[in-house]
């Protein structure tokens, strides 16, 4: 009659675990978007330089590296807001072109506007319907691979027609990453809160991007 209750035990011990994790996670998401916009904000404000797209890339890439060698330690929570930084302040002079367009603030403030409602809406139903989707994984990391070389390749040959089509798959790439990593943090298969904070991040800054671009291109302003 003992490994019922155990079993039970084991469950609850489970949820709270995977609550804790959702907790953290959103809590560190929370701060690092405020963290992120402050330094957006310095860089527009400072005028800064829009960095080259090499000098970006390495630079991400070496703080997600970093911030992954370092997930299981303190010293983890200072690497995801440096990364988080880093992505903030190269996103500042990306803003200040848009900002100088005509209907500038109007683009910016429906890219921001369009990146929350789908953000919360997509975790909002992950996290009341509870459903599975770890199927979406492999459909998800192929898209962004593809989506991430055809993005180099237009701006390496200066294609706007693929560079508008690549914003388009990162809306839908990224919003089917929303659901699958919310997915995840439910049902056991994140348990690393700051990892599933860098991997939310991400798909929150690409999706604002990629409406960036695709708005400004609707509105008759291609950048």
């Amino acid at each position: 009659m003992r490994p019922y209750p155990e079993t039970i035990s084991r469950t609850a011990e489970r949820g709270i675990a995977v609550n804790k994790v959702i907790r953290n996670t959103y809590l560190l998401l929370s701060m690092t978007l405020l963290f992120s916009a402050a330094m957006a904000g310095w860089a527009v404000v400072s005028h800064a330089r829009p960095m080259s797209w090499i000098v970006v890339l390495v630079g991400y890439f070496g703080l997600l590296f970093l911030t992954s060698a370092l997930r299981n330690s303190a010293w983890g929570l200072a690497a995801v807001f440096a990364l988080t930084g880093f992505m903030g302040y190269t996103l500042g002079p990306v803003i200040s072109l848009y900002l100088a367009l005509p209907n500038g603030s109007q683009i910016v403030m429906n890219a921001l506007g369009g990146t929350g409602v789908i953000f919360l809406g997509l975790s909002a139903y992950a996290l009341v319907s509870r459903k599975d989707f770890s199927f979406m994984a492999g459909f998800v990391m192929m898209g962004i691979l593809v989506a991430f070389l055809a993005g180099i390749g237009a701006m390496v040959f200066n294609l706007p027609g693929l560079s508008l089509a690549v914003s388009a798959m990162f809306v839908l790439l990224m919003s089917a990453y929303i659901l699958y990593q919310t997915s995840e943090l439910i049902h056991g298969g994140e348990t690393n809160y700051i990892m599933a904070t860098v991997s939310l991040y991400v798909a929150i800054y690409n999706l604002f991007l990629s409406l960036l671009q695709l708005l400004a291109a609707f509105s008759g302003n291609n950048r």
